[in-house]
């Protein structure tokens, strides 16, 4: 009895409620964030639910492999005895028991209608009631593509009587509050018939509806992800499962930000692929930066978001810099790269004034205005320093604690450097996997 009521009154009931008794079968869900916000962990949240209730889950991976899939769920799950842990499995070729999600991974990210089709066929005796798709490339196809694909993609879900959920990055942060939906998912609302926008807040992160069925004005979930343990927490008076403890969740989960160039920005991008991080590199149109994993070029209305004036950058950093159109887009990457972060580290030189020497000290700046942990590896002083209100301290290597976080620095890396850099991620992840 408790079970069932720990399942009734939990925070995917909760969502539940807010949207009219769920999805449907059918029916295509999406959930949306900035990467490294948690889409995967509200996927699986999900998933979780379902298989509580005896309901059959396929869960198809594009973009992750089987054993980052499966660390999630053994993350995520309540380590309750009618709780079932994900089977993972390389063929979907035999028969799994449907109390188990099964879990496939597509290393190319390819995934048609067909493919779909051919892999739900190929399951002897495994039919789904909820089918997630973590990773779907939406940049790659045209709209009319995806369009095609969508709609594909539901009416092969009808035909087996099953919901379709989906997930879809953003590299901007709403700050709107609105519900229309971010692009390009916009093109394809007339598809979507429930979408969810995870909106990090200060230390917790909302779970918004932004689409719900055909409501005109999406009621609030009470629903927070915390960023941290990536638990889903209802804001009610009832019982919403209680705290079951931070969650290890695996380092696919990280995101580092950054601008690619040479020297520091390069070294941050080749650890985060060693350790299996995710990059988001800020560009633009013209430039070539060193690292092109996870590379995304702004538009000029985005770069003009980050935009701030020479003079009040110039006072804030104490010395002139570049009068030109290239360095202040310059400027306008590292505000985005700074802003969603939830903590800076830079490799450089800290100066007697406490600025950092370079465009770096700009990213340190930001960090410091807006209140963010901020860390520099000083390479003259062969140390790192922290910012702690009125001055810098000397820190020991320090660790990584959001998941979200820019590595930034000097083109002029010295060895000892990219040494300081590999010893953050030993610190914050154990030590260099094998292989990768």
């Amino acid at each position: 009895m408790y079970r069932r009521e720990r399942s009734r009154l939990g925070p995917v009931r909760i969502l539940d409620q807010s949207t009219r008794g769920g999805l449907g079968p059918g029916n295509l869900g999406l959930v949306m964030s900035l990467a490294g916000v948690g889409k995967t962990a509200c996927l699986v949240h999900l998933a979780l639910d379902d298989l509580r209730q005896q309901r059959p889950v396929l869960h198809i991976a594009l973009d992750q492999t089987l054993d980052h899939v499966q660390s999630w769920y053994d993350a995520l799950h309540d380590d309750t005895d009618d709780t079932p842990h994900a089977t993972a499995v390389a063929s979907a070729t035999r028969e799994v028991p449907r109390r188990l999600p099964l879990i496939a991974s597509f290393t190319d990210q390819e995934l048609s209608p067909e493919r779909l089709e051919d892999t739900v066929a190929n399951l002897a005796g495994f039919q789904p009631a909820t089918i997630l798709i973590d990773g779907y490339p939406w940049t790659r196809y045209s709209a009319a593509d995806n369009a095609a694909a969508l709609a594909a993609f539901k009416a092969h879900a009808r035909s087996l009587g099953a919901e379709l959920w989906m997930s879809g990055s953003t590299h901007l942060e709403r700050r709107d509050g609105g519900h229309q939906l971010p692009g390009p998912y916009d093109a394809y609302a007339h598809l979507i018939d429930v979408a969810i926008y995870l909106d990090p807040r200060e230390d917790l992160v909302d779970v918004r509806l932004l689409k719900d069925h055909d409501a005109a004005t999406p009621p609030p979930t009470r629903l927070t992800l915390h960023p941290d343990t990536l638990r889903l927490h209802a804001d009610t008076n009832g019982d919403a499962g209680g705290d079951a403890g931070p969650a290890e969740i695996p380092t696919s989960a990280y995101t580092m930000l950054s601008g690619g160039a040479r020297g520091a920005e390069a070294a941050f991008g080749a650890c985060a692929e060693t350790w299996g991080l995710a990059e988001i590199h800020v560009s633009f149109a013209g430039r070539d930066p060193e690292r092109k994993r996870g590379l995304v070029n702004l538009t000029d209305a985005e770069l003009s978001q980050g935009a701030v004036s020479s003079v009040y950058v110039q006072a804030r950093m104490n010395r002139r810099f570049p009068s030109t159109p290239l360095f202040a887009k310059m400027l306008q990457t590292i505000w985005h790269q700074v802003c969603t972060a939830g903590e800076v580290f830079a490799v450089g030189t800290v100066q007697g004034d406490g600025t950092v020497r370079g465009g770096t000290g700009w990213a340190v700046e930001l960090a410091r205005l807006w209140n963010k942990p901020v860390f520099v590896y000083d390479q003259e002083q062969r140390r790192w320093l922290s910012w702690q209100n009125t001055g810098w301290m000397t820190v020991p290597t320090p660790t990584i604690h959001h998941r979200r976080f820019c590595g930034t620095g000097t083109r002029s890396l010295t060895e000892d450097g990219r040494q300081a850099i590999r010893r953050l991620f030993e610190q914050s992840f154990g030590p260099r996997p094998a292989s990768r």
